[in-house]
């Protein structure tokens, strides 16, 4: 049995995060903040659980198409989320530290996924919650991860919108205070919509909520990643030639072309002579 209307929904929520995600890294190419590059795999990573939902609501899902709606979907794109909050509030150095254990953290997560068996049939018409079909490590790994995910980047909100209030000082990012605080706080409430899904399941219907959840939810984080989004400065291009040091020298006041035309050369005033 197809799903047209949860297959839509995962679709629209597919295109969204991928045109956010080049968006967002466009503008990373630009001024390579690590912040930005940070959301455009967590916006890459969104996507990949939206297609991965759309597959499953379609064609009836399968092992590896569940594996990776659990991997990106439940497991790693949060904590990748909350990375970027890490680098927009605490900075490069420390930002760098935090990615190099996430990325350890991920690779695990992604070998435990890969590799786990299935402890009874896999639904093929519905999405099953990993409590059905998981055994109990994938299970705490999405625990852990999502949630604590969703506590950085809400401590983050919260942490900025104190420090904006407060003091009004600027975080290591070098944006104005309150774009980070309004940023983050667009952030975390995005987060929240994504992490409601499981309310609208006796409403809607799991597939269909969570794809409607994905499409909201996106749509409000990238407003964050909007707002805290500076346009690159690229500055003039300098002429390859000739060089500075071979360039002549600025004419002085009165000293342009047509004075130097105007006076008699050297050769002719000693001809005069």
């Amino acid at each position: 049995m197809r799903h047209p209307t949860q297959t839509a929904a995962a679709v629209a929520a597919a295109l969204v995060a991928v045109a956010f995600g080049l968006s967002t890294f466009e503008r990373w190419l630009g001024n390579r903040r690590r912040h930005e590059l940070a959301w455009s795999v967590a916006l890459a990573m969104f996507a990949l659980a939206a297609a991965a939902m759309a597959a499953g609501a379609q064609g009836g899902w399968s092992g590896p198409v569940f594996r990776v709606f659990y991997l990106f979907g439940a497991i790693v794109n949060v904590p990748v989320l909350a990375l970027g909050t890490i680098y927009l509030l605490a900075g490069r150095r420390r930002g760098d530290r935090w990615a190099a254990g996430v990325a350890m953290a991920a690779a695990f997560a992604a070998g435990v996924v890969v590799t786990a068996p299935f402890t009874r049939r896999l639904p093929r018409q519905q999405l099953a919650q990993g409590s059905q079909v998981f055994g109990p490590l994938p299970r705490i790994l999405a625990a852990v991860a999502s949630g604590g995910g969703a506590m950085v980047i809400f401590g983050g909100a919260a942490w900025s919108a104190w420090r904006w209030w407060r003091t009004g000082a600027n975080p290591p990012s070098d944006l104005p205070a309150s774009r980070v605080a309004i940023s983050n706080l667009l952030i975390a409430v995005g987060t929240l919509i994504l992490a409601a899904s499981g309310l609208l399941n006796s409403v809607v219907g799991a597939m269909t909520g969570f794809s409607i959840t994905l499409v909201v939810g996106i749509t409000v984080v990238f407003a964050g990643f909007l707002v805290a989004a500076t346009p690159a400065t690229v500055p003039p291009a300098e002429p390859w030639w000739p060089p500075a040091e071979l360039s002549p020298p600025a004419a002085a006041a009165g000293e342009g072309p047509a004075a130097a035309a105007s006076r008699p050369s050297r050769a002719a005033a000693t001809s005069r002579s």
